[in-house]
C-alpha cells in the first residue's frame, strides 16, 4: 500500500535555539520512500545524522523567530504481514543482541514491576498471543482521551488511571511485553486512520525473528504505517526537541492513501 503524507509544523523561537528534529519517513526495506521533500525555514546550522538503530535520521538544527518545517512524501509500505498471534518468542538467549536493550526498564517503560501481573493475568498464553492478549486488554480496559496525560506520564502512571493517547497505549504495551520477557520498543509512526491526525505512536515487539508493529488503540494497522524512528521509549522519539523554549503556532498531519 502506498501512502501520502503531508506534516507541517510552525513554531516560533524567541531566541536562538537548538532543535532536533525527525519528521521524515525512514528508508527500510519494508517500506520505500518514492518521494521525500523536507521544506524548512531559515536556519543557522543544519547536520543530518542516524537516528536510534540507524533507523531514520535526525537533523541538528540553530534556529530563531519564526521556524516551519513542510515535509511530504509517498511511501509503498511492502512490510511483510503476519497475524501476531501465530508467532513465537525466541528464548532469551538466543535473542539477538541487538535487542536486549529492549527487554529492560526505560525512562517511561518500568517493566519489572509489572512481572507478576502479567504472569497473573496472562499466565496462560506466550509469544504472539500474549501479544494479542496484552493488546486487547489494552484496548478494552483503556480510553483513549486527548489531553490526559503530559510528557512526564509513565506507564505505571496510565496503568492507575487507564487513559491516555497514543504514546501512552505505547508505553502500556511495551512495558507489559517487556515483562512478559517479549523484545518491545516504540515507534513514531505516520499512519492511515489516526483520530485526530498527528503523529502516532505505536509498539514494535520481537516475534518470529522479526520486529512487529502493534496499535493498542486499534486506530492504525500495520499495513498503513510508515515508520519514522524507534527508541526505548517516546523520549527516543520527539518530531520535535527544543533545547529552549518553543511557541507551538500550529501542527498538521495528513495521512492517506496514495
Amino acid at each position: 500500500m502506498k501512502l501520502a503524507i503531508h506534516s507541517t509544523l510552525d513554531y516560533f523561537l524567541a531566541e536562538p535555539t537548538d532543535l532536533l528534529l525527525q519528521v521524515e519517513a525512514a528508508h527500510l526495506p519494508e517500506q520505500i520512500v518514492e518521494s521525500g521533500n523536507l521544506v524548512l525555514s531559515t536556519c543557522d546550522h543544519f547536520a543530518r545524522m542516524q537516528a536510534q538503530d540507524a533507523i531514520g535520521e535526525r537533523i541538528w538544527l540553530r534556529a530563531q523567530g519564526r521556524f516551519t518545517a513542510d515535509y511530504v512524501a509517498t511511501v509503498d509500505i511492502q512490510r511483510r504481514l503476519a497475524a501476531i498471534e501465530g508467532l513465537a518468542a525466541m528464548p532469551p538467549h538466543r535473542l539477538p543482541g541487538e535487542t536486549v536493550p529492549y527487554l529492560l526498564d526505560s525512562r517511561y517503560c518500568p517493566a519489572g514491576e509489572f512481572h507478576s501481573f502479567v504472569e497473573g493475568e496472562f499466565g496462560g498464553t506466550q509469544g504472539g498471543s500474549r501479544i494479542a492478549a496484552l493488546r486487547d486488554f489494552i484496548h478494552d480496559r483503556f480510553r483513549y482521551v486527548p489531553g490526559s496525560s503530559t510528557g512526564d506520564t509513565t506507564a505505571r502512571e496510565t496503568f492507575v488511571r487507564r487513559e491516555g493517547v497514543c504514546r501512552d497505549f505505547a508505553h502500556i504495551l511495551i512495558t507489559l511485553a517487556r515483562a512478559s520477557v517479549i523484545p518491545a520498543r516504540i515507534a513514531s509512526v505516520y499512519a492511515v486512520g489516526v483520530d485526530p491526525p498527528d503523529f502516532h505512536a505505536v509498539a514494535e515487539v520481537f516475534l518470529g525473528g522479526e520486529w512487529h508493529l502493534v496499535d493498542a488503540t486499534g486506530m492504525a494497522t500495520e499495513g498503513q504505517m510508515a515508520k519514522i524512528g524507534i527508541g526505548r521509549d517516546a523520549a527516543d522519539v520527539a518530531f520535535l526537541t527544543a533545547f529552549g523554549r518553543a511557541d507551538m503556532n500550529s501542527q498538521r498531519i495528513e495521512v492517506s492513501p496514495a
